[in-house]
């Protein structure tokens, strides 16, 4: 983040306190365990507490408490010494999986040093944690390896602190050895970085959130962008989009279902044909740390203390009622609240529509200032919490800033060369800006085949695929169904990004029956752009706008080929174009 690096330095703004294990009572807002580096999430939270939240008035949004919160940094001296002293390189920069590198870091012995600072934390602090990292390439503009590692959420609630101990220093050894997982290593190659030199800080940070029975998290997370890849209605690139959802913003970051709206029209209806049709696309489940009985121990595990729930079990937290409309079937219509029996959509319309809760304007001014400071587009994570009676005073956590990549890249693709009878792809919806003209490879996902049911089959034929042609240095345009690295394998492929790294240009398609709304909120996505991989939206047959000539596709011969996966090579190169500023793409072959 090169706005965030210039004003502070590798090892953090001046201002951070240093841990004392002598003299911590749990209260300092920000402290840093170690003299290395902080890495770049811990060095976005100081830009927030510094400068965004210095320049935010409180007045327009009162009832609402903005914070960053409290955390302390292990900073990346102590992860130089427990690699080196516990002679895990080899090991963590090999090929072998990621559970022998993870079970290796959970038996090598933490620096003395830090043991007892984690101990003197443990005995103080009994709120849950996310224990999250912050690599020295995270955030980055040019490579923001946003969801690349892992973060831990742990309950932290045990009644005796050597447990508290030990189950934050497990945690931390898990965010540890996930800097040279297979994911991580393979993301790091595919952007030209040496992952030998990757070095990574660990945030310690209270969860945001609210006890409910066995269950601990926010009422609202959120994503927040300053410029939208997918406006629709009136909307412009420039307005932004938010995503929320109810729970964990794991559901976000995941690909998984949320709300999404322009900010700039909070009360405009999402573009669905019915109700029905937008009641199929609501949230239905929701992520929470559990506070219960432990569950079987496994450490190795980054879900090891979280749930998701369905929605249905949280009908008895009275915020929700804030947060959802009920769907009257009788009168064909939504109201807004619980008052009435029905489906449930989580649509946050008293926030949004009657701004009982100013979130809106809160986040447009929080958007405006992020811009300013860092010199770019911006995308903010942030969680809140409501008063369970009136919705105010709420609590809003802001959890990390970072740059989008938004390319001015000079790239015109216009209405008629959308109809071009030599067009392979065409698309109405675009991620990035750019062209590229060395593609000769397609891996294509069969339309015959495809159901979502075989989703996770898919994701694993690709691997072959993509390992043979990073190998043989061939780029390669992807195209498939539903949203590419999707959590929930039935809105589309669930592939991690080391099993598509080679490919430069990835194409969605939907079919009538998968049918999700465009991605651009999760860290599969965020990635994504920050590679330059170009992304076409098509779509399915009958929408305007767009197209796919599977019958062109199709009549290619064959390089290889499984059950739902086919790989051709076209006779010259395809032309490759994305116009992110009209919002138009397409690729095409000889005519």
């Amino acid at each position: 983040m090169e706005r965030i690096a210039h004003r502070n330095p590798p090892e953090g703004p001046s201002w951070v306190a240093t841990f004392d294990r002598r003299f911590f009572d749990g209260a300092d807002p920000f402290t840093r365990i170690g003299a290395g580096a902080i890495g770049g999430k811990a060095q976005g939270l100081a830009l927030i507490r510094e400068r965004i939240l210095a320049r935010l008035s409180p007045q327009p949004f009162d009832g609402i408490e903005v914070v960053v919160p409290t955390l302390a940094v292990i900073a990346t001296d102590r992860f130089d010494a427990f690699v080196e002293r516990n002679g895990l390189r080899e090991l963590a920069l090999s090929e072998e999986p990621d559970d022998r590198k993870a079970h290796a870091f959970q038996r090598a012995e933490l620096p003395a040093e830090l043991a007892g600072d984690l101990r003197a934390l443990a005995l103080q602090l009994r709120t849950p944690l996310a224990v999250r990292s912050s690599s020295l390439l995270e955030d980055a503009l040019d490579h923001p390896f946003a969801g690349v590692y892992a973060t831990k959420m742990i309950p932290n609630n045990q009644h005796d602190a050597d447990t508290r101990f030990r189950r934050l220093a497990e945690a931390v050894k898990f965010v540890w050895a996930s800097t040279f997982f297979r994911e991580a290593l393979a993301y790091a190659r595919s952007v030209g970085v040496d992952p030998a030199g990757e070095k990574m800080a660990v945030i310690l940070q209270e969860i945001v959130g609210r006890r409910r029975g066995e269950r601990f998290h926010p009422d609202v997370s959120g994503v927040a962008r300053s410029y939208n890849y997918y406006p629709t209605g009136h909307a412009k690139p420039g307005d932004g989009v938010v995503n929320l959802a109810y729970g964990l913003g794991k559901t976000i970051v995941d690909g998984g279902t949320a709300w999404t709206y322009s900010p700039a029209y909070p009360q405009a209806p999402p573009p669905y044909n019915s109700l029905r049709d937008l009641l199929r696309q609501t949230q239905t489940a929701f992520w929470t740390v559990h506070m219960g009985a432990p569950p079987a121990w496994d450490p190795v595990r980054e879900t090891e203390y979280m749930r998701q729930l369905p929605v249905t079990a949280a009908e008895d937290d009275d915020a929700l009622r804030f947060l959802v409309s009920t769907y009257d079937a009788g009168a064909d219509r939504l109201v807004p609240g619980m008052g009435v029996d029905g489906p449930r959509l989580l649509d946050f319309a008293r926030l949004l529509k009657f701004d009982e809760v100013p979130l809106n304007a809160l986040l447009r001014r929080l958007l405006r200032l992020a811009e300013e400071e860092v010199g770019a587009a911006v995308e903010l994570e942030f969680a809140m919490t409501l008063d369970p009676r009136e919705a105010l005073p709420a609590r809003l956590g802001l959890l990390q800033v970072r740059p989008m990549a938004v390319s001015e890249e000079a790239v015109e693709v216009t209405e008629e060369d959308l109809r071009r009878p030599n067009a392979v792809v065409t698309a109405g919806f675009v991620l990035g800006n750019g062209a590229r003209d060395d593609v000769r490879d397609v891996v294509y996902l069969k339309p015959q085949r495809f159901s979502a049911d075989a989703t996770p089959a898919i994701a694993a034929e690709l691997e072959p695929f993509n390992r043979a042609l990073l190998e043989a240095g061939r780029p390669y345009l992807l195209i498939g169904f539903g949203r590419w690295g999707s959590s929930e394998p039935w809105l589309g492929v669930p592939v991690q990004w080391s099993q598509i790294s080679g490919a430069r240009a990835i194409v969605e398609a939907t079919l009538p029956q998968m049918s999700p709304d465009l991605s651009q909120g999760s860290h599969f996505f965020h990635n994504l752009i920050g590679s330059r991989v170009l992304y076409l939206c098509v779509p399915h047959e009958g929408s305007g706008r767009g197209r796919i000539d599977w019958e062109w596709l199709d009549g290619l011969p064959a390089v290889g080929e499984t059950e739902h996966v086919r790989h051709v090579r076209t006779p010259t190169a395809l032309r490759l174009r994305v116009d992110g500023r009209r919002g138009r793409g397409m690729v095409l072959r000889d005519a």
